[in-house]
């Protein structure tokens, strides 16, 4: 059960409603995430911050995006993120089986895909430590420099929220993932 009180739009301090209702808008609903983040003003701001950074200057497809929130979900056994980013990774145009196999770290689907989830493993997995061989085998895939230094960002901000779901036990509000391993 969380810890942390769910908040409405309107039972929220107001330092965090504006945010609420963006996120609101964005999701279609008000995830039991956000509505925790939101009892602290500074949390909901500094998710907020690192998903519009994410937003205005990453350069990873949806797909991508949600691969690299898979793997570090399930690195970190978040069961929160797993699933939310299982129906989002739905979405974006993976099918339900590829994305257990991106959160087992067995993307035999695609190889230039399969090279990224081994890096940002690495970095979650690793406190940050990405040897040099697992940034080779990127590079050889055909990732930049610029995209394998883009893929920090993304696992720092999934770090973020898996962190805090494990801080804030947050109650699961969205289907849960099939084969968690949690």
């Amino acid at each position: 059960m969380s810890r942390i009180p769910v908040h409405t739009v309107d039972s929220a301090p107001e330092q965090s409603r504006e945010a609420l209702r963006v996120l609101e808008k964005r999701f279609g609903k008000l995830l039991n995430i956000h509505a925790e983040m939101a009892h602290s003003p500074v949390v909901l701001a500094a998710y907020a911050a690192m998903s519009d950074a994410i937003a205005e200057h990453g350069t990873f497809d949806a797909r991508t995006r949600e691969a690299v929130a898979l793997a570090v979900g399930a690195v970190d056994h978040c069961d929160y993120c797993q699933s939310a980013h299982t129906l989002s990774g739905k979405a974006a145009g993976l099918s339900e089986e590829q994305t257990v196999a991106i959160r087992r770290g067995e993307v035999d689907f695609d190889p230039k895909l399969a090279a990224l989830v081994a890096v940002v493993r690495a970095i979650a997995s690793a406190v940050g430590e990405v040897d040099d061989a697992t940034w080779q085998r990127g590079l050889d895939a055909g990732w930049s420099d610029v995209e394998l230094t883009e893929a920090f960002a993304h696992v720092v901000a999934n770090l973020f929220t898996n962190y805090f779901n494990h801080y804030a036990r947050t109650d699961l509000d969205v289907p849960p993932a099939s084969g968690l391993q949690g």
